[in-house]
């Protein structure tokens, strides 16, 4: 009996999937690649999780070192280790807010009440969930069920619901930190791709435009697809993200920690 194997299988490293102790707190990730390799590191948006990059680690693996993990808050304590932005529908100006999504939330935040909940509540629901991962992909079945079925399941763990409504609740944070992320943009001249669906029903493809404004440079790729783009169209993003890192100032791990 013979197995068969093909050549570029064997070539492609395995996805690890790691616990990390952080504060007291377990935290999942997944690693693949060399980790004398520079780092590429994936941070997903909200509901989901590093499950979003599943098959985006082994299209960048054979060159880099790929870290996803579950993060359990938000910012970065090193700036300075960070040298390349890749970023698909991660919005950081106003221009980006669809404000058919957006107005209910805004309301939410202003005025917490049963009333202006109601429809944020329902933004969580199966259904919502499919729609985001579906809505603006011209062909919604490349899009498998396992991901809006992953996210509403793991919504369903005790007291997740609220601490999502908590977090939409506190978004208007993330706005009121924007001048100082485009100030930052500015100064530290860092490279930046933004790749977005063109159809995003959440973050506009202006919100990828936008990044323009202050990074002059910026490749701006906008895609036939919705808000989760990686779903349908990961292998033109893996594409655009292989081209775009090997002409930055990439930054191997013992450099990067020489210079923290």
């Amino acid at each position: 009996m013979f197995a068969a194997t093909s050549p570029s299988s064997a070539q492609v490293p395995a996805t690890r999937h790691h616990f990390a102790d952080v504060d007291g707190h377990t935290v999942f990730y997944r690693e693949a690649g060399d980790p004398g390799a520079p780092t590429v590191v994936l941070l997903h948006g909200a509901p989901a999780s590093s499950f979003m990059f599943r098959n985006l680690i082994p299209l960048l693996a054979g060159e880099y070192h790929v870290l996803a993990p579950d993060y359990l808050g938000f910012g970065l304590r090193h700036p300075a280790a960070i040298t390349a932005i890749i970023t698909q529908s991660g919005n950081a100006y106003v221009d980006g807010f669809i404000p058919s999504f957006w107005e209910p939330l805004w309301a939410y935040a202003a005025d917490p009440t049963p009333e202006t909940e109601r429809p944020i509540r329902a933004g969580l629901t199966v259904d919502s969930i499919r729609w985001q991962y579906t809505h603006g992909e011209p062909d919604p079945t490349l899009v498998s069920p396992d991901t809006w079925l992953h996210d509403h399941a793991v919504l369903q763990r005790p007291g997740a619901l609220d601490i999502q409504l908590t977090l939409l609740r506190l978004y208007r944070g993330n706005v009121a930190l924007y001048p100082a992320v485009h100030e930052w943009l500015r100064s530290s001249r860092i490279p930046v791709l933004a790749v977005w669906g063109r159809n995003d029903p959440i973050f506009g493809p202006a919100g990828a435009e936008a990044f323009l404004a202050d990074v002059p440079h910026a490749q701006i790729e906008l895609l036939d697809g919705g808000h989760f783009l990686l779903e349908a169209h990961v292998e033109q993003v893996a594409a655009l993200i292989r081209e775009f890192l090997p002409r930055t100032p990439l930054v191997s791990p013992a450099a990067a920690k020489a210079d923290a």
